[in-house]
């Protein structure tokens, strides 16, 4: 008979297992008898649990996407302005849970699947829907709803494409500098827009 909770510490084993084998060996590589090896359980237990790497695979990314959304919420709780609400959003995009080697093959793993529709397109919008919706609200608060917009566009923008590149490898910079860069854009283009 099976040890109570067993099967939540088994799942959570395989999920936090797939991200790290995405991140050693790449997506293509990844198969579930490697995330369940590297997990310490059967392929047959990992099937049994999820029923397929995919569904592994969007399991390790709910999990990275709720990270996510518990660092920023964690932080939203010490600010008071619009400011400190849009730099703990774009700290938070590149926090160190989030900018992990493992983690950012994984969100280019995520972002290849979500091509093809699906689950993955659906967490992917989700994702997109509520950081840019987070960050047009504190933008709201210090420009008009059109800049407000158009602003937020281009951080998400910056912050999906310094990870491309970060998974790619043709990033030098650590997170620090892409907080750096991200907060760098942010500050010249508030002050163009209260300029004008």
């Amino acid at each position: 008979m099976p040890k109570v909770g067993m099967e939540t510490i088994r799942r959570d084993a395989l999920v936090r297992a797939a991200i790290a084998e995405v991140g050693q060996v790449g997506m293509t590589d990844v198969t579930v008898a490697k995330i369940a090896r590297r997990a310490g359980v059967s392929a047959a237990l990992a099937h049994h649990y999820f029923g397929s790497k995919d569904q592994i695979l969007f399991a390790a990314m709910r999990r990275i996407l709720e990270e996510f959304g518990r660092s920023v919420k964690e932080r939203y709780h010490a600010t008071s302005t619009p400011e400190d609400r849009l730099k703990v959003i774009i700290e938070a995009s590149f926090g160190p849970d989030q900018f992990d080697p493992a983690v950012i093959a994984a969100w280019l793993a995520f972002y290849v699947q979500a091509q093809r529709g699906g689950t993955a397109s659906r967490l992917l919008s989700i994702y997109e829907s509520r950081l840019h919706s987070n960050l047009v609200f504190a933008l709201k608060q210090l420009v008009s709803p059109a800049a407000a917009e158009r602003i937020a566009t281009g951080i998400g923008a910056m912050i999906d494409g310094f990870y491309l590149r970060a998974a790619l490898k043709d990033f030098s910079a650590n997170r620090l500098s892409a907080i750096s860069m991200t907060m760098e854009y942010l500050d010249l283009i508030l002050a163009k827009e209260k300029a004008q």
